[in-house]
């Protein structure tokens, strides 16, 4: 029975931290080693909070020097209340005034064991277990005094054993020497009287693969039709530019969601964010210029940019993406904002202010953006991570239908009017630009003016449109080339597909005219499935149907995108994919719907796969085999996400030319078990004589690829992999298994040598998995190994950074001409099948 958590709810608002609320889990547990963790604390004081899973809570203590790897060190524990499991992976500032206020990072975490029935030893008092983590490692004892503590609350000594891992706290103070995050590598200082405590980064160098990103893209929201069920954070949604500040070694460059660098047209506003003295960081805004009554006035921000006059111009921030050194993206949102406003509350500037969210019912909020004649709201799903994608994370809801529109000609003016009449619109779709109406109020005469000494440069014979206009429609218009982007509110769209009642707002030079579409709003209810539109043709000439589905919700990924992602890797999965037979995992309605798994090509044609001969599989319907770019895509296009391929090529397909070590953990296991398992399996292939290459496996271990001379048969190489496997279980027993299941696999990892038999496939090199987040399975070097921070490491969103910083190819001597000996299975003390 999972214990209830309601001292730790009574003692929280959630609608003020970004703690998890104490929810308990029901059902049965999943079969996983016990988790522990410990968070660096920097409340009125600093101290590390210890928890151990348990019934479905985390047991906690305070234990206010830490811990200590000396025996003779008995560290005072104070007994508090039990914490929901999700608070384990917790880090974030929770609020003044909130019980504990003050920053909190997860400095250790791991599997603990029990060494007796670890409830009756809790209520008698006398805790004996070992920690496996990625700080803490060998025995330990929590023992309950007699001793009075504040309160009602039980007093306890944290205790090290006397083993190999204990050390005397003369020589080592662990404390001290490991103060950071396991997790984000965020540190913790003690907390000041005056001030509250900041999460910084480490005064350290960053390692490549979590450096700051030279450049990024905004989160985007998407239109829907009216507030969705579920819980949201809504703010105002500004009038203003979108503005990203990025803040490396001290320099601030503001540049707009296209990348394009804005900082010298923004001054001020760079200046203020220098003097906050951030570490690196990626910022999230919007500049905005107040009116009289302090409201955002899109004309006046664009008065202000011509004039120069960026003095009037306020940069509103809403997230953090990246800050102080710290990659937030995968946080929550609520989280990432604490931190920012935290970061913002040292500014003086008028020009820099955080965008406050609302705690009223969304429908109330929206109905007085309206009323105050604002554009409308964004609303941001509770616990939701950062995505540099458009996605329904983030919705925007507006009080009058708006957009922006390709500018495609323009009208004589009439009467005393100056300049033009007005302005022809036109949207992007397959067939091209695509006329949406006109526009001919809202300009005041300085727009005039300004917008027609832009339009008479562009002037041209022909339309640019793909349908010609009615001779009605088109009589008196002046054409001009459609690279002017302009914002238009209006009533409503037709059926005809133009705008009714239009009001210009403003240009957007923010904005290219070729991503200008028809914004058609979701419904509430189609948040978790996005419509079906119309096929786009990949460089390739694929067609992909329905390009705008989400298939992932936890990044946002389109299928097109992912069509462009496979497509710009091509060259380097294709190597693993061809004269192999591959399957495909597919997942036609993305990662949270069905998956299946298809190795025969059956009767579903996918565009350009190659069928193999049948003679290969004998009985079947033929197999596949992904031998182009083009393949590759067909295969995205009829929803593959994952590819697996075979352990031998089609030209000798009873002989294998490799062998496959994946090392599965159970879950609750730290990542340095998971390396040191890596690191102890190649040592033994190395004293065996053979090369082993490793790679991510995109899920959650490691896999180990030995390639092979194409010489013995699958019956031989599948058995020479379990003797691997058996033999690294029998020489260590309480790290690995060779037996498959999750029971057996309980706080172990297993060696899974099942891979090998023939018509069993692996994931590929660089195969995206169907997994949340869309992480990818990708080789690396062994020198390489020791820094790796997780098996999802890389994923569609960051991947191209990887190979395009590489400067050698990390599986460089990779070659198919090791064999396996009499003298290598002497060595594992296993004999050959006959």
């Amino acid at each position: 029975m999972a214990k209830p958590l309601s001292e730790y709810n009574r003692k929280r608002d959630f609608e003020i931290t970004a703690e998890p609320s104490g929810s308990t889990p029901t059902g049965k547990r999943k079969a996983s080693a016990l988790s522990f963790v410990i968070q660096k604390h920097a409340a009125r004081n600093l101290h590390y909070d210890f928890r151990l899973e348990l019934d479905g809570v985390l047991l906690s203590w305070a234990v206010p020097k830490g811990p200590s790897l000396d025996p003779s060190q008995k560290r005072l524990a104070v007994h508090v209340e039990d914490h929901p499991l999700g608070y384990g992976s917790f880090e974030g500032s929770i609020p003044a005034g909130q019980y504990g206020a003050g920053d909190v990072i997860v400095w250790d975490r791991g599997v603990w064991q029990p060494h007796d029935e670890p409830r009756k030893a809790y209520a008698a008092g006398k805790l004996k277990f070992t920690l496996v983590g990625e700080k803490l490692s060998g025995d330990w004892t929590l023992v309950r005094t007699r001793l009075k503590g504040s309160g009602d609350k039980e007093q306890w000594l944290l205790i090290k054993e006397k083993d190999p891992q204990a050390r005397p706290a003369a020589e080592y103070d662990i404390v001290a020497a490991e103060p950071d995050s396991v997790l984000s590598d965020a540190s913790l200082g003690a907390p000041k009287p005056t001030a509250k405590p900041k999460l910084k980064a480490k005064a350290k160098p960053k390692k490549a693969a979590t450096a700051l990103p030279e450049q990024f893209s905004p989160q985007l929201a998407t239109l829907v039709d009216r507030a969705p069920e579920g819980d949201w954070r809504y703010e105002i949604k500004f009038d203003g530019y979108r503005m990203l500040a990025r803040i490396r070694d001290g320099e601030v460059r503001l540049f707009t969601r296209n990348g394009h660098d804005w900082t010298e047209r923004l001054p001020r506003q760079a200046k203020a964010l220098q003097a906050l003295k951030l570490k690196d960081s990626w910022l999230d805004g919007e500049m905005v210029s107040l009116n009289g009554d302090g409201l955002p006035d899109f004309q006046a921000l664009q008065n202000a940019f011509d004039v120069g006059r960026s003095l009037d111009i306020v940069y509103y921030l809403f997230d953090a993406p990246f800050l102080n050194g710290a990659d937030q993206r995968e946080a929550p949102v609520e989280q990432r904002r604490a931190a920012l406003k935290t970061a913002l509350s040292g500014s003086r500037s008028k020009l820099l202010r955080f965008s406050e969210a609302f705690a009223a019912n969304q429908r109330d909020i929206f109905e007085s953006a309206c009323d105050l004649a604002l554009e409308g709201v964004i609303g941001k799903r509770a616990g939701s991570p950062y995505s540099s994608s458009r996605n329904a994370d983030w919705i925007k809801l507006k009080c009058r239908l708006r957009q922006e529109f390709v500018i495609v000609g323009y009208t004589r003016p009439q009467g005393s009017r100056s300049g033009f009449g007005a302005l022809l619109l036109a949207v992007n779709d397959d067939s091209g630009l695509v006329y949406a109406g006109r526009v001919g109020t809202g300009f005041d005469q300085a727009a005039l003016k300004t917008i027609y000494a832009q339009l008479t440069p562009l002037e041209r014979k022909a339309s640019p449109l793909a349908n010609p206009l009615t001779s009605a429609q088109a009589r008196g218009v002046h054409w001009v080339e459609p690279t002017l982007v302009g914002e238009v509110q209006f009533a409503e769209w037709t059926r005809e597909g133009v705008v009714r009642q239009a009001a210009f707002v403003g240009m957007r030079s923010d904005k290219p005219a070729a991503q200008i579409i028809h914004e058609q709003p979701r419904t509430a209810k189609s948040l978790k499935a996005p419509k079906a539109s119309s096929a786009k043709k990949t460089s390739d000439g694929v067609n992909i149907t329905h390009p705008e589905r989400i298939i992932d919700t936890q990044s946002g990924t389109q299928k097109q995108q992912l069509a462009a992602f496979y497509q710009s890797i091509s060259e380097w999965v294709l190597p693993f994919l061809r004269h192999r037979p591959v399957s495909l995992l597919r997942a036609p309605e993305g990662v949270d719907g069905e998956q299946f798994f298809q190795k025969h090509s059956e009767r579903l044609a996918i565009p350009n796969i190659k069928q193999l001969d049948p003679s290969l599989d004998p009985g079947h319907a033929r197999l596949m085999e992904i031998d182009s770019p083009r393949a590759l895509l067909g295969a995205v296009q009829m929803g593959t996400i994952e590819l697996h391929t075979w352990g031998a090529t089609t030209d000798k397909i009873e002989t294998p030319d490799l062998f496959v070590l994946d090392l599965d953990p159970d879950p609750a296991l730290p990542w340095k078990t998971m390396l040191e398992a890596a690191q102890l399996t190649l040592s033994v292939l190395d004293e065996l004589g053979l090369e082993a290459f490793v790679k991510t496996s995109g899920g959650k271990g490691l896999h180990l690829i030995v390639p092979l001379a194409r010489r013995d048969g699958w019956d031989t190489v599948k058995a020479f992999a379990k003797a691997v496997a058996q033999f690294m279980t029998a020489q260590l027993p309480e790290r690995f298994t060779a037996t498959s299941g999750p029971k057996n696999r309980v706080g172990k990892i297993f060696i899974d040598y099942l891979r090998n038999a023939r018509g069993a496939s692996t994931v590929a090199a660089y195969s995206v998995r169907a997994r949340p987040g869309l992480p990818v399975s990708v080789p690396v070097s062994r020198e390489e190994l020791k820094g790796l921070r997780g098996a999802q490491q890389w994923t569609v969103a960051n991947l191209q950074e990887r190979l395009n910083s590489l400067k050698s190819d990390p599986w460089a001597g990779y070659a198919n001409r090791q064999k396996i000996t009499r003298k290598m299975w002497d060595k594992l003390g296993a004999t050959p099948p006959e």
